[in-house]
């Protein structure tokens, strides 16, 4: 079975490695820069832009592939899927259309509304032509959130209390934005814990694994700069902390349902993967966004523990019979810790050699390293993620936090993820609802 994947992250090291699981697969990875890691694990790689649909093509047709993973959202906003499917070649990801599930904020907010799921937190949208109207429904919320319509690498949202304090504040960005956005959300604050599940669908049938939580904050104790994700968790039980079955089921189901309505709405079934990210707040379940793909790294959280035949389930996504394929994951707990270059996220230092000794317990996933002759160095963003998998959290943690202790260079990690300390504060949250 001849498989590409798309995408050069350490979530898509770790959708390889999951791939390889089955030693029937035969991968092709189109990178835009070369993951050590996931050219290991491939019997050929190029290296493009992901905009040049021509060239993945090509290099799919060349390598007679049998279907095509698209990791990142980059190539699924420039429509790769669609072009693939022109091409008679099959993929796991929504096409461009479907897609607007995460790179519009606004289409999943009001579809959601539309047909009546529930989970949305008070919230507007806004063109140009009605900015005036915005200071009037600022003063309807306690708490602001404000959101480019559109793909913002994850650092566009801007929150109060976080990015901003008055209401004049909030304004002043909902200009800015409107400035290079066709339109801006305005939603109310929730106030709450956060976590993600990363469903899988045919449009028809959606599987849930585990939940994971990620960890956005750049230092200990959730203080400095929002990041790409310094880290998650997941539990052995298939639940976290802070939640019961009930809150699980609760978002499951609003997945479902959104999958229905991608459905009516356009008359065509999503396929891939619908990333929830949810809250639990005082008044329940409530739906933050959508991603089209895996989380990075909630993808190292979940994908490791998958018993089931990953390309399987790929097969079964793309002929509509998902329904027929019984998915299981191991009842273990993961901590995933990532290493990153010093500055980060505002500043980070580059070209900086790391060496890597790991601790031969924890799984190493490649981010945003170049591989040289003389060794690995750093380009900037998140470097390496290392996965600790135990029968429970303390020893996943200890796995986790030996490994990226090891790792000699200007570098800094999250020591917190995972640790009892942290848990019982986000317990104690919910607990104070």
């Amino acid at each position: 079975m001849r498989v590409l994947l798309i995408g050069s992250g350490a979530r898509e090291h770790v959708i390889a490695e999951t791939f390889k699981k089955n030693k029937d697969v035969e991968l092709y990875s189109f990178m835009k820069s070369k993951n050590p890691g996931i050219a290991s694990l491939s019997k050929d790689i190029l290296i493009g832009s992901y905009s040049d649909l021509g060239g993945i093509t090509n290099f799919a047709k060349q390598n007679n592939i049998d279907f095509a993973f698209i990791g990142p959202e980059d190539p699924l906003n420039e429509g790769v899927v669609d072009e693939l499917q022109e091409n008679g070649i099959s993929a796991v990801g929504p096409t461009k259309l479907m897609a607007r599930l995460e790179t519009s904020k606004s289409f999943t907010r009001e579809l959601v509304e539309k047909y009546k799921i529930g989970g949305n937190p008070k919230f507007k949208v806004f063109t140009k032509e009605y900015i005036d109207e915005i200071k009037e429904f600022l003063n309807e919320i306690e708490g602001i959130v404000v959101k480019p319509d559109g793909l913002t690498g994850g650092k566009g949202v801007k929150v109060q209390g976080d990015h901003f304090n008055t209401k004049e504040e909030a304004l002043t960005y909902c200009r800015e934005v409107l400035e290079s956005h066709a339109s801006v959300i305005v939603e109310e604050k929730l106030d709450g814990e956060e976590f993600s599940l990363q469903c899988l669908t045919d449009g028809k049938t959606v599987i849930a694994p585990p939940p994971a939580q990620d960890h956005k904050r750049a230092y200990d104790d959730d203080k400095g700069q929002n990041t790409g994700g310094m880290g998650s968790y997941s539990c052995a039980n298939h639940l976290l902390p802070f939640l019961k079955k009930e809150h699980i089921d609760k978002a499951l189901e609003i997945t479902k349902k959104t999958a229905d309505a991608i459905y009516k709405e356009t008359g065509l079934y999503y396929n891939g993967v619908m990333y929830g990210g949810f809250i639990l707040t005082k008044d329940g379940v409530k739906l933050l966004e959508y991603n089209a793909r895996f989380g990075d790294p909630e993808a190292m959280n979940v994908l490791p523990l998958l018993k089931t035949d990953f390309a399987s389930i790929c097969q079964a996504i793309i002929v509509q019979e998902l329904n027929r394929i019984k998915v299981v994951f191991e009842k273990k707990a993961t901590v995933c810790k990532y290493v990153v270059p010093e500055g980060y996220p505002d500043a980070p230092i580059k070209n900086e050699k790391v060496l890597v000794e790991g601790n031969g317990k924890a799984k190493v996933y490649y981010a945003s390293v170049d591989e040289k002759e003389d060794g690995l160095y750093m380009t900037g963003s998140r470097a390496i993620a290392f996965l600790g998998v135990g029968d429970n959290l303390e020893e996943a943690e200890k796995i986790a936090e030996e490994a990226a202790c090891s790792v000699k260079g200007r570098i800094f990690h999250r020591k917190d993820i995972g640790t009892k300390a942290l848990i019982e504060k986000r317990v104690k949250h919910v607990g104070s609802f």
